[in-house]
């Protein structure tokens, strides 16, 4: 069982966990964009905030929060996807292609805009290419000439399904047992679409902050299950089990029906 039990916050309404949740994400981008000390070599690198999203009604959230607010640094943003579905990018099964449509196109074309590293569209037909592929695309954006053992997001923002997968990480199956790949392929996803990649558990666990976004009554149970039951291996499970002291959750009071959780208040931490 988790000795580190995650921090669950709990709101009555969408709108407050979209409230919330924003707040959440500007507080990391704040951090990781913070004003170099004055020890710092003049040729350090620019900071950039790096945050990875998955897809699904998490997006509708940010949609909701973020472009409410005036302090997203959105040319500081560098964008990736914590899984991908290998469908074209105007499939509405597209996780790109839906953050495109109800974020990215949304953000005024007079602001600056951020980074987006997106799957490669060509290779959406063979799953090992696209995975090593992006596998690359993290390497270059988080190795540079550094040889690291595994990328370090400043921010990771999961949804959960009702069987507990995130990411295109599902119970029971071999991805889970992955070890050495960043990105890895997956051709026999139990819900469709099949062909996907996704990030491997060791990277989700190895960013900064792992935060679950998840609304809805529909999700109670897995939520129960997640928060009192960690011994049966669900993959949402297993991160607040690896990721233990870093992992937030972010729900609406539908989404906690009947689970024996201790809520935390979220308090703001910036301003807008």
């Amino acid at each position: 069982m988790t000795t580190t039990v995650p921090a669950v916050y709990a709101f009555p309404e969408f709108s407050g966990v979209a409230a919330a949740v924003a707040d959440h994400v500007v507080a990391a981008q704040n951090a990781a964009l913070q004003t170099p000390s004055k020890s710092s070599s003049p040729h350090t690198k620019t900071k950039r905030f790096k945050i990875g999203l998955s897809g699904g009604s998490l997006i509708s959230v940010l949609n909701e929060g973020l472009l409410a607010r005036n302090d997203i640094q959105w040319d500081k943003w560098d964008i990736y996807f914590a899984d991908e579905r290998l469908v074209p990018f105007d499939d509405p099964a597209s996780n790109y292609g839906l953050v495109k449509r109800d974020l990215l196109d949304r953000i005024p074309k007079d602001q600056p805009q951020p980074r987006v590293f997106h799957v490669d569209e060509s290779l959406i037909d063979d799953a090992q290419e696209a995975a090593d592929a992006y596998e690359k695309t993290l390497i270059r954006g988080f190795a540079a000439k550094d040889s690291v053992k595994l990328p370090m997001f400043d921010l990771l923002l999961l949804g959960c399904a009702p069987d507990g997968h995130t990411c295109s990480l599902f119970p029971n199956h071999a991805l889970l047992r992955e070890n050495l790949a960043w990105v890895a392929p997956i051709e026999d996803a139990p819900k469709p679409p099949a062909r996907r990649i996704t990030l491997t558990l060791p990277v989700i666990c190895h960013s900064h902050r792992v935060t679950f976004v998840v609304e809805g009554s529909t999700k109670a149970p897995v939520v129960k299950t997640i928060m009192e039951r960690p011994e049966k291996g669900l993959p949402s499970s297993l991160v607040n089990e690896a990721a233990a002291g870093k992992v937030s959750w972010f729900v609406d009071d539908e989404a906690l029906t009947g689970v024996f959780v201790t809520k935390k208040e979220y308090k703001m931490q910036a301003t807008k």
